[in-house]
């Protein structure tokens, strides 16, 4: 049997306009109340990766998160709303993206994510995890990710934004864990999204991100919501929707070579606004930050840096906060005469550094292989080839 996932239209982030959509997006797969029964603790699960303006497109809105709170309280669900941000306290990047002042006015409780609790997932990779007490105490679970590009993974959405479950400098440490092994890295995301294995996935595409993913992209009108049971399955339909390769997401990747059921378009029943009708003219990719060709390990090794990208600091817009310095997986970074330096060949290539920059100043410089590939297909795809 096919993974249902549904679509719907929705233009902009007005309150009626929401939750008209909302609804539309909920029916085929029976309402909230397909989800929630009366008395259910419930925790909705954003992203809310750092304290900016909605606008930016780096958070979940605000206004996703005040429909699904009145949907989950219509069901008489008890709400909660948490996520671990990248950089600041939750209850402060709650506030500065506009959650906060939702779940006030909603009368839905704030989820801290400042306790973790360990779990032994058996046949895993990953024997032993630390996830928020806050999300393993709730009994239903409903994940409401960004619609974005990602340095590291390809795009970050369903799969990728369950890795908020892991709270603050625990997160450092899986990417150190994982090395330069995106694979590796993605098959955790993967057993992660498993073991919390939310009851609903919700996407805010209605603004998604593109280009330099996923905290300094730009933001690119979509206009549409996707939800379903399988984080894995709204994925897949995410890349379809925006016209992404699945090959280019680490996680879709990874899924698809493993056999995990909703990693192919085969496997999913889609339901509601044709994708066609709501795809962007264009969407610009986060740029490709490896390339192996298959090659041996023995030839791979001199050319690793040709074909391989690294983060490179922007001059004009560093203003030495620190944050990547503290923040860097393998601790890398440091700040000399008044200068930002990073040791290449010890980086890891997880671009958390970019992905946590409050001033943008950190970007995806590729080595000269893969430059020159992203040239040659960027011709060929404009000459139809």
């Amino acid at each position: 049997m096919k993974i249902p996932v549904s679509l719907a239209d929705c233009a902009d982030y007005g309150p009626a306009t929401v939750t008209a959509a909302m609804e539309r997006l909920l029916e085929p797969l029976g309402g909230m109340a397909a989800f929630v029964r009366p008395g259910q603790r419930v925790l909705l699960k954003p992203n809310m990766l750092s304290g900016k303006d909605p606008q930016r497109a780096v958070t979940t809105h605000p206004e996703i998160v005040r429909a699904v709170i009145r949907l989950v309280q219509q069901a008489e669900g008890r709400v909660a709303v948490g996520d671990s941000p990248g950089v600041g306290s939750p209850l402060q990047v709650a506030r500065r993206c506009g959650i906060l002042a939702v779940i006030e006015e909603t009368g839905a409780d704030f989820a801290p994510f400042s306790a973790s609790v360990t779990i032994r997932p058996q046949g895993t990779t990953f024997h032993e995890l630390e996830i928020a007490r806050d999300l393993l105490d709730a009994e239903v679970v409903i994940n409401l990710p960004k619609l974005k590009t990602h340095q590291m993974m390809g795009l970050t959405c369903g799969v990728k934004n369950l890795f908020g479950a892991v709270v603050g400098m625990r997160k450092p440490r899986l990417h150190l864990q994982a090395g330069s092994d995106k694979a590796f890295f993605a098959l955790m995301l993967l057993e992660l999204a498993e073991q919390i294995a939310p009851a609903l996935t919700l996407v805010d595409a209605v603004t998604a991100m593109e280009g330099e993913g996923p905290g300094s992209g730009d933001p690119v009108h979509v206009g549409a919501l996707l939800a379903g049971t399988s984080p894995l399955a709204v994925d897949t339909v995410a890349c379809e929707l925006v016209g992404i390769d699945p090959r280019l997401v680490w996680t879709q990747k990874v899924a698809t070579a493993s056999q995990r059921f909703g990693s192919r378009r085969d496997q999913v029943s889609l339901c509601g606004t044709d994708p066609e009708t709501l795809r962007p003219a264009s969407f610009r990719p986060a740029k490709q930050t490896e390339v192996n060709f298959g090659l041996p390990d023995w030839l791979l090794a001199p050319l690793k840096q040709s074909l391989s990208a690294r983060p490179q600091v922007h001059k004009g817009r560093c203003v030495l906060c620190g944050l990547c310095v503290r923040h860097c997986p393998p601790q890398i970074m440091t700040v000399v005469k008044g200068s930002l330096r990073i040791d290449y060949g010890r980086c890891i290539g997880c671009f958390c550094c970019q992905e946590l920059c409050p001033q943008g100043a950190l970007h995806t410089r590729q080595g000269l292989l893969l430059r020159l590939g992203s040239l040659l297909k960027g011709r060929r795809n404009s000459c139809g080839g």
